[in-house]
């Protein structure tokens, strides 16, 4: 094999360990994978210390208008030192199909129980009610007036981000 050829193979290679290998932080360490997706995460890491920490984050326009931006972090040692029981009435407000429904109906725009009751499958009004008590009761709805409900501006983002979580 000649010279030219064997130094081009050498490059190539090296070219393919260094991207093996992948990119590095200021401070010398492994970086994420890809710098521009984990952009937010580039960032969390570049601002705590080990053993690391868990960040949330959204901005968003609902169709009715109104803003949500939110953030909030936590470190590893704060979360898993926490007693996760007290989140229980939260997350199981969310383990039912028909109060997820509500809740995707509510954030696209209806926003009376009226308009509520008309959701596919929603059985009777009572269960809607029933349905739109526990939502309320965790936090994930309030209501407005005139017999109306909305996600509170500061729960769009969580609410959010914990489906996205389920997806996983």
């Amino acid at each position: 094999m000649d010279e030219a050829r064997l130094a081009a193979l050498e490059r190539r290679v090296a070219d393919l360990e260094e991207k093996l290998r992948g990119p590095v932080t200021a401070g010398g360490g492994p970086a994420s994978p890809d710098a521009d997706v984990f952009w937010a995460l580039e960032g969390l890491l570049a601002r705590v210390d080990e053993p690391g920490a868990v960040l949330i984050t959204g901005g968003v326009t609902l169709p009715d208008g109104r803003v949500a931006r939110w953030q909030e972090g936590a470190g590893t040692a704060e979360l898993l030192d926490t007693d996760w029981s007290q989140h229980v009435a939260a997350l199981a407000a969310l383990g039912h199909p028909a109060r997820i429904r509500l809740l995707t109906r509510v954030l696209a725009g209806a926003v009376t129980a009226h308009d509520l009751m008309a959701v596919e499958g929603m059985g009777t009004s009572g269960q809607v009610y029933h349905h739109l008590r526990q939502l309320v009761a965790a936090g994930w709805l309030h209501t407005v007036g005139g017999g109306r409900y909305e996600v509170p501006v500061g729960r769009v983002v969580p609410l959010l981000t914990t489906l996205l979580a389920g997806r996983r």
